[in-house]
């Protein structure tokens, strides 16, 4: 069992593509009272492959708690191809990817990819934790992250929570360096 109550492989997040991450933040306060939102601002994903190729992906993420449901919003800041544009391109914007935390990373990306689900996205946070999307949308209506848990993600993951209980409204989006 993860620190922040989801099991380990089980969905722990849900994430969507936005064109306007503050505007994204403020309908999801706005109508489902979800905060605050931690803001990554060109958040570093290093190694990054999408599809086996190499590029500079940059996009800033929003990350909030309600509950124990995780919920992430992105916006791509660069042209560069990614699963978010090509999501994109195919639906708008909306509903991306859900992620399940794992504690063997190679065993279930190798898990998904048996299946038939190809790797579409491939990177190393800051964190050192690495993270794939497998593109499941031929039978799912999106894709599914992969990510490896570790201390410092999952006490990441944790703090993120631990503000969301009994969240009154004040300071909703915070920037983190």
């Amino acid at each position: 069992m993860l620190k922040f109550g989801r099991p380990i492989g089980s969905i722990a997040q849900q994430s969507f593509i936005v064109p306007d991450i503050k505007s994204g933040i403020e309908n999801l306060q706005r109508y489902m009272k979800i905060g605050p939102f931690f803001v990554v601002e060109h958040f570093p994903l290093h190694e990054y492959r999408y599809r086996g190729n190499p590029d500079h992906l940059d996009v800033t993420a929003a990350l909030a708690f309600s509950g124990g449901t995780y919920y992430e919003l992105v916006q791509q800041n660069n042209d560069a191809p990614s699963v978010y544009m090509e999501t994109y391109h195919k639906r708008g914007w909306g509903f991306h990817h859900w992620a399940v935390a794992s504690d063997d990373f190679d065993a279930h990306v190798k898990n998904y990819q048996e299946k038939g689900a190809p790797m579409a996205l491939y990177g190393v946070t800051d964190f050192g934790t690495r993270v794939a999307y497998m593109d499941t949308t031929a039978t799912l209506p999106g894709m599914l992250e992969v990510i490896e848990i570790g201390p410092k993600i999952e006490e990441f993951f944790g703090l993120i929570q631990s503000a969301s209980i009994d969240w009154d409204g004040r300071d909703p989006i915070r920037i983190l360096g």
